[in-house]
């Protein structure tokens, strides 16, 4: 008996062996996430998608890029849903999409889905994260995921070899270089050493680079910001680290079938369409110029006169209830006394600047006026995307800390965390299932 491998698009997978068919991380959308672009380009037959029968879904984390609703949409409400998340609100929600059986994966634990073993492994961020050990056919496979793996579970996990293919996350995405590109340090030259340590240790016959390259807008200076490690340079350092293994590129809809002695060419999955050339790799450029957050804005369409009220209301009332009801994180940038500038630039590429006085839980609006310790730039649209659209991270073009300030400013925000940014933590600290609540609302607006 053989196992069937196919692409869907990121790190979903569709796994085939004999009367068994089951997907991971199903993304039957391009774009993604709201705005990543599939790259290479392909599009998506949903009427062939609809008619799919799939024995189970594993699903490995809440990630919008791995658990999206407007896919799960597409499938029979009959289909089992195996999900790894700690936390209940998703279980809900999944079942209120109509899915009527709903299950907890738990780590070590195996699920038997007709040919297939699934064992949930411990990622490196447990509270979010799982990786996946696949055994059929007398085959076993470790799908990372987007994952990273636990320092104490590579021995359990070597133990449980040999494997004879690794789905491996091959890019160091920069979304938080992005952020402050001028602050930002260059990305390293090579693969990370401890990538190739625990590939050597895993010993896989085959190496799957996994969670693809993606692009947003046409005019996004991020299309040559993000990943800088190209599909040729990860098999070039893994091969040569790994002599006795083999990397295969599975672009979206690409097959193989593996079996014990070899790995061949498999029928494509017909509902993933090419577009263009599929040979495609990602042109990272270390000195690509940034547009200032002005002109980025200028891309987005009006916001309506509720809309900007919505924004504003935010900025002006919303966003100090949020932040004074949080946790302030230890040892953050804003325990000592801060003002901070919020800037929201609209489509015209006007912007409005918010002043507030910040320190540890307490904060405050005030008037313009003394020496700036933190500044945040975004456009309007992205701060509605955000609040009512469920918009990630990644696609929100905020700008922190454009600019210099003074010596000793320059000196505490040397070990500062971005991510202690005051709007990064009230958009998105206390914000679970955001995406996929605002994906529910759309789906029962469109059913009636």
């Amino acid at each position: 008996m053989t196992l069937n491998i196919s692409r869907i698009l990121h790190a979903g997978y569709v796994f085939d062996c004999g009367a068994t068919k089951i997907a991971f991380d199903p993304i039957f959308e391009n774009p993604f996430s709201r705005n990543c672009h599939a790259f290479p380009q392909v599009r998506f037959d949903c009427d062939q998608i609809r008619q799919l029968t799939l024995a189970a879904v594993f699903i490995s984390h809440f990630h919008d890029d791995h658990c999206s609703f407007e896919s799960l949409d597409l499938l029979d409400r009959r289909t089992p849903i195996y999900l790894y998340c700690l936390f209940d609100e998703l279980f809900d929600m999944v079942r209120e999409l109509g899915f009527s059986d709903v299950r907890r994966l738990h780590v070590n634990q195996p699920v038997t889905v007709g040919a297939f073993e699934v064992i949930p492994r411990e990622a490196l961020d447990s509270d979010v994260d799982s990786m996946f050990q696949i055994k059929a056919a007398g085959l076993n496979v470790l799908n990372v995921v987007d994952a990273w793996i636990a320092p104490g579970a590579l021995a359990g996990l070597a133990a449980e070899g040999p494997w004879d293919m690794v789905l491996w996350p091959f890019q160091t995405m920069r979304e938080m270089d992005v952020l402050s590109p001028a602050r930002a340090t260059p990305a390293p030259a090579a693969l990370p050493a401890d990538w190739l340590e625990q590939l050597a240790i895993l010993t896989p016959r085959y190496v799957v680079p996994s969670s693809c390259q993606f692009l947003q807008e046409p005019w996004s200076w991020y299309n040559h910001a993000f990943f800088p490690i190209t599909y040729r340079q990860f098999q070039q350092e893994v091969e040569a680290a790994l002599p006795a293994a083999r990397v295969v590129r599975l672009n979206p809809g690409v097959s193989v079938t593996l079996d014990g002695a070899s790995l061949r060419a498999g029928a494509p999955l017909p509902w993933v369409v090419p577009v263009g050339d599929q040979d495609v790799d990602y042109q990272y450029r270390e000195d690509a110029p940034w547009p200032s957050t002005a002109e980025i804005a200028a891309h987005f369409p009006a916001l309506t006169p509720a809309q900007d009220a919505r924004v504003q209301d935010y900025c002006a009332e919303g966003l100090l209830a949020c932040y004074r009801g949080m946790e302030l994180p230890p040892d953050s940038y804003f325990e000592t006394l801060r003002l901070w500038r919020l800037s929201v630039y609209d489509h015209a590429g006007a912007g409005t600047h918010y002043y507030y006085r910040v320190e540890g839980d307490a904060i405050e609006r005030v008037a313009e006026g003394g020496a700036l310790s933190w500044t945040t730039e975004i456009p309007a649209a992205k701060i509605y995307a955000a609040l009512e659209l469920g918009e990630s991270l990644t696609s929100m073009y905020l700008r922190i800390n454009g600019e210099r300030f003074d010596a000793a400013t320059e000196a505490g925000l040397a070990d500062a965390d971005m991510v202690d940014d005051p709007l990064i933590r009230c958009l998105f600290d206390d914000a679970f299932g955001a995406y996929q609540a605002a994906q529910l609302r759309r789906i029962r607006a469109r059913a009636g």
